[in-house]
């Protein structure tokens, strides 16, 4: 058996020639479905070539690239820009920081970067380009599945992988053999006058349309999630609960078609939180398990049910997910008045700023105090709590470790007016002090004391106390709707596995000849070709006819007689 292997051995494909067959130009066409691309301009005259050719370029695969790379590239400033949707106060902060940049942004839709104008027009560019691309070779893929595979070339040997030899077998019992042969393979055969045509590889640009189809999905899906998605978050004291109403959120936002009415019905008190952290080595005070413990109630008059939400282990309800985000400390802090009343007592959250949960806050008296002369004030303190103090003159006001081991709570006091009846909202954590005046120590200077569990501070001029009573513990909690996040899973998987279809898998034919020569043997001949260039279709080549030369193997050379007159 002699081979001809082009592939292997780097020879060019040479050019067919001008007398080639329709059977030849039909052999190496449509192994793709890639549609052919224009050349030229415009397509007509008028207004409707322009279309036309305006169509072609849109629904091209170039341009569907194009446009994904546009889209990804106007992606980046909303994330390196803050957004209004996600955190109005950062904007506000990003506008304060770069005031030289804010016309600019503004005018480029920066801080609305997802739903601006000519991000929105990328994005249903592209989905009319990959719908546009993606419906003509889906129907031209379907044609080639119900086709036939196109009859052998006349010449065989220009393929770029070829093989031929001699057989004692019959064409007909040669072409039987190649046919069952190529059919076990899972090649798609069709038996031509003296020769058989396979083909294999479909899966190739099935997976091409997979992929294709899946990214409309993932667009799909994220525009479905852009525009009904909701998301809020909660903080809630040990003890207290939350129902899921507007009402309830510290902070939300949602989609353009989001309603109210989409809100799950449903409840939760924090019943008790647990945190541990390393207590020794190099990651000192890492958290190692933070846990919160919830009586939850689906619905308006639900039974009462104990569960646990951890991090990265949310409570799914009906299409939500209450996800626990963070944890801190809330002293609980008691104000009396001149007269000793009692007319404020709570736990007031702070905020952390540090790893070891050095937390920051304010108290904020708004009603009930009245001086010593009767007149009506309101107080404020600035607040600072730390779990762990290293200890009077052992540094900064800053916690050594996140849990409780030597809690303290630091206040500095003022009165007058908060500011909160101008109708402004505020920042619950910060305190305004424009309107409010220093209460001052004996040195003039503004009136402020470190105080442990327990302990209480005097105000000046018998101004009233105050009392640090216990610490509280709260948690951070975020409900979430992303009614699209199963769909863009599907559709990411799809595009995966669509992608490694089209690069793993090779479109090829594979073409087997027999015929009687002139002496009566038979002469073989296989070629392949794929769709690209590949040392695999020559390899596949070569065990095919090593298993075709098994049922017809080369038939032994004729020996030629020496005449009598020249035997020695």
């Amino acid at each position: 058996m002699s081979t001809t292997d082009k592939a292997r051995t780097g020879a060019p494909n040479p050019t067919p020639e001008p007398t080639e067959t329709e059977a030849e130009a039909a052999a190496g066409a449509q192994l793709s479905t890639a549609p052919a691309e224009d050349a030229g301009g415009p397509v007509g005259i008028g207004v409707l070539g322009w279309a036309r050719w305006f169509w072609r370029q849109l629904t091209s695969m170039r341009v569907a690239l194009i446009l994904l790379f546009l889209l990804s590239l106007g992606s980046i400033p909303g994330s390196l820009i803050p957004q209004t949707q996600v955190d109005a106060m950062k904007v506000a902060q990003w506008k304060k920081d770069h005031s030289f940049w804010v016309p600019v942004a503004e005018k480029l839709q920066l801080f609305d970067v997802y739903s601006s104008v000519w991000f929105s027009a990328i994005y249903l560019l592209l989905f009319v380009s990959l719908i546009g691309c993606i419906v003509p070779r889906t129907w031209q893929f379907v044609g080639q599945l119900t086709g036939r595979p196109p009859g052998a070339p006349r010449r065989l040997d220009r393929m770029p992988a070829y093989t031929t030899w001699r057989t004692a077998a019959a064409p007909d019992e040669v072409l039987a053999h190649a046919k069952t042969l190529l059919g076990g393979r899972r090649f798609r055969t069709e038996a031509g006058r003296g020769s058989v045509a396979a083909e294999k590889g479909y899966l190739r640009e099935a997976g091409n349309l997979v992929f294709h189809i899946s990214l409309i999905v993932l667009l799909v899906a994220f525009a479905w999630g852009q525009l009904l998605k909701s998301e809020g978050g909660k903080l809630v004291l040990r003890g207290k609960g939350f129902a899921n109403t507007l009402t309830q959120y510290d902070d939300f936002k949602s989609g353009s078609f989001f309603s109210s009415e989409d809100l799950p019905p449903f409840s939760f008190t924090l019943d008790k939180f647990d945190a541990t952290f390393e207590r020794t080595g190099p990651q000192k005070g890492t958290p190692r398990d933070f846990k919160a413990y919830v009586t939850f109630r689906e619905g308006a008059d639900g039974a009462p049910q104990k569960r646990e939400i951890q991090v990265n282990k949310p409570l799914e309800v009906d299409g939500a997910k209450v996800y626990l985000l963070g944890h801190g400390y809330a002293p609980v802090i008691s104000v009396t008045d001149p007269t000793g009343k009692v007319i404020y007592k709570d736990a007031v959250p702070m905020l952390p700023f540090d790893g070891n949960l050095s937390s920051s806050g304010a108290v904020k008296v708004t009603d009930g105090y009245r001086d010593k002369d009767g007149n009506k004030e309101q107080l404020g303190f600035n607040a600072m709590f730390v779990p762990t103090f290293a200890g009077a003159g052992q540094g900064t006001m800053l916690s050594q470790f996140p849990d409780t081991d030597f809690p303290v709570l630091a206040l500095s006091a003022y009165h007058g007016s908060l500011g909160v009846d101008s109708g402004l909202p505020q920042n619950v954590y910060q305190l305004n002090t424009s309107k409010m005046k220093e209460f001052k120590d004996a040195d003039g200077q503004l009136f402020k004391k470190r105080l442990l569990p327990g302990e209480t501070m005097e105000l000046p001029d018998g101004a009233g106390t105050v009392k640090f009573e216990g610490i509280e513990r709260w948690a951070t909690f975020s409900i979430t709707q992303q009614p699209g996040s199963g769909l863009a899973l599907a559709g990411a998987l799809a595009a995966i596995g669509g992608l490694a279809a089209s690069l793993f898998i090779q479109r090829r034919r594979v073409w087997v000849r027999a015929v009687a020569g002139e002496d009566g043997v038979t002469v073989v001949e296989m070629a392949a070709l794929g769709r690209s260039e590949s040392a695999k279709v020559p390899e596949e080549l070569s065990v095919l006819a090593a298993t075709l030369h098994q049922q017809a193997p080369t038939a032994p050379d004729p020996v030629e007689e020496s005449p009598e007159g020249e035997r020695g």
